[in-house]
């Protein structure tokens, strides 16, 4: 009988279905890179595992398995995978028998994680986890297990997430997966799909869930959440001849749709399970606020009056490079509409510095831009190719990193700046903050986060139960509690907690 050839890579698509994926007694470890999303898998993971009696944990030093869920959206977050599968080379030889690469550095360098490391068993793609027991098993007999195949209609609907925190109030619900805007800058269309919406009657199914189980605020997530469409058949009426509504002067490479149910649709429905239950949603494109959306989420207490809003850029001339859809003026104009409609909005961004041939004049307008609009929280980066991308295909990287560096270092200043002066006029104010977490710095302080999604630092102490009652009781993570505002800087809010209460009596006392 010849042995298994432990130098051949399988690809896990051409292997005939096997029966048995028992992991019984196998300890599974997993480190999360990147963003909310990554977060969302690593729960439809842990479930998906769990299904075959794999045992999840929370110290690495108990787990024979390892898998890093990656991203790859700018070189650095690249670079602390190749930085991690260095240090665990020793530990598979003493520790760990296998280790896996997931997510979104997965597909997009599988051929180089192989090459270059020849510790990773497992490599699987943002579609691919169902597979996940399977290329365990197979990985007992070759090298390496692979399955990066992007579906066009996998959104893991079928899969009940199993929170990593249970003692968190605050749930990530992912709504879509994919994207359709090509930006030229971004992978994610070429590592995570084109867009694919989940059924509007399992999302509510599962909000109802979590609403169930004490769960107080909900985060709606995708890669472009609000172009949300539903056009699985569906318990609720669809008109089949509702065109999709864009913000005005903003543009798309692709066909608009017809039918189905959109984001504000499942919007409206979200706010209904709960009205105690704040709803954010992360993260946009600008392109897709048509007025409905605004005016539900003016009318809606527990939709939170803070809408992220990325830029990446001020100039027309970068933008257009970029492929945004979109002028600096359609932006703006986006930004004072908002506004009018929702008084009190917050706003926060994305933004690159350094994209290819970004001239002085155009990060200047780039500077603009964050002067005239303020925001509450910006997102900044340097700019960094990825393979696969347009920009790669067509442009030069151009632009020297000492350059990118001290360009990024200035709207940084610049950020912080108008940030502080923005929160210290919140000074004076009451907020309504859900209370989240001790602060790290002090024990006899907690976090919360108010409704612009502002973090607010507080003493931990008894208060009363409501501002007309004498009797008081501690405060618990989860609670809503009311907060004057006494100090600030670019990053956070402090204050004095003044009594508990809730959105609905919050709103009707303001």
């Amino acid at each position: 009988i010849s042995k298994p050839n432990h130098n051949v890579n399988i690809n896990c698509e051409n292997i005939p279905y096997l029966n048995n994926f028992n992991g019984k007694d196998q300890k599974v470890y997993l480190e999360i890179y990147g963003c909310q999303m990554n977060i969302n898998d690593a729960e439809i993971i842990c479930s998906i595992l769990k299904k075959h009696n794999y045992d999840i944990v929370d110290d690495i030093k108990k787990a024979n398995i390892i898998l890093l869920i990656t991203c790859t959206i700018r070189e650095n977050a690249e670079q602390k995978i190749w930085n991690k599968l260095q240090n665990l080379k020793y530990w598979k030889k003493s520790h760990v028998s296998k280790i896996g690469i997931l997510g979104c550095m997965a597909e997009h360098l599988k051929h180089k994680i192989i090459a270059k490391e020849r510790i990773v068993d497992i490599i699987a793609g943002p579609d691919s986890y169902k597979d996940l027991p399977r290329l365990l098993y197979i990985s007992n007999d070759y090298q390496s297990a692979i399955n990066v195949t992007l579906s066009v209609d996998e959104t893991y609907a079928d899969v009940t997430p199993i929170r990593l925190n249970p003692n968190s109030k605050t749930a990530y619900v992912s709504i879509m997966r994919g994207c359709n805007n090509m930006c030229t800058y971004c992978v994610v269309p070429f590592t995570r799909g084109h867009e694919k919406s989940r059924p509007i009657t399992n999302i509510l199914d599962e909000i109802q869930q979590l609403s169930d189980q004490g769960i107080k605020e909900i985060i709606l997530l995708g890669q472009n959440v609000n172009s949300y469409r539903d056009i699985s058949q569906s318990n609720f009426y669809m008109n089949n001849n509702v065109k999709t509504n864009h913000s005005k002067d903003f543009t798309t490479i692709y066909k608009n749709r017809l039918g189905g149910l959109r984001f504000s649709d499942l919007l409206d429905k979200v706010s209904l399970i709960n009205s105690e239950m704040r709803i954010r949603f992360t993260s946009p494109h600008p392109k897709d606020f048509p007025d409905e959306v605004l005016y539900l989420i003016r009318e809606r207490n527990n939709i939170c009056h803070q809408i992220h809003l990325p830029a990446q850029s001020g100039s027309n001339n970068v933008l257009k490079r970029m492929r945004r859809g979109y002028t600096k003026e359609a932006y703006l104009n986006l930004v004072y509409h908002i506004r009018s409609i929702i008084p009190g909005v917050r706003l926060s961004s994305d933004f690159i510095a350094g994209f290819c041939d970004e001239t002085d004049e155009d990060f200047n307008e780039t500077l603009n831009l964050l002067k005239e609009v303020k925001y509450t929280m910006a997102y900044l980066y340097a700019y960094s190719m990825r393979d696969k991308t347009s920009a790669y295909r067509c442009y030069i990287d151009n632009i020297n990193k000492k350059i990118k560096r001290a360009r990024l270092e200035k709207m940084i200043k610049l950020y912080r700046s108008e940030a502080e002066i923005l929160y210290k006029t919140q000074i004076g104010q009451k907020q309504l903050i859900l209370v989240d977490k001790k602060s790290k710095r002090s024990t006899q302080s907690l976090v919360g986060r108010n409704d612009g999604n502002i973090k607010v630092i507080f003493p931990d102490i008894t208060i009363p139960n409501t501002n007309r009652s004498l009797s008081c009781k501690q405060i618990k993570y989860g609670d809503y509690i009311v907060v004057k505002i006494t100090d600030a800087n670019s990053q956070t809010l402090k204050g004095v907690p003044l009594y508990h209460s809730s959105i609905n009596e919050f709103s009707l006392n303001k």
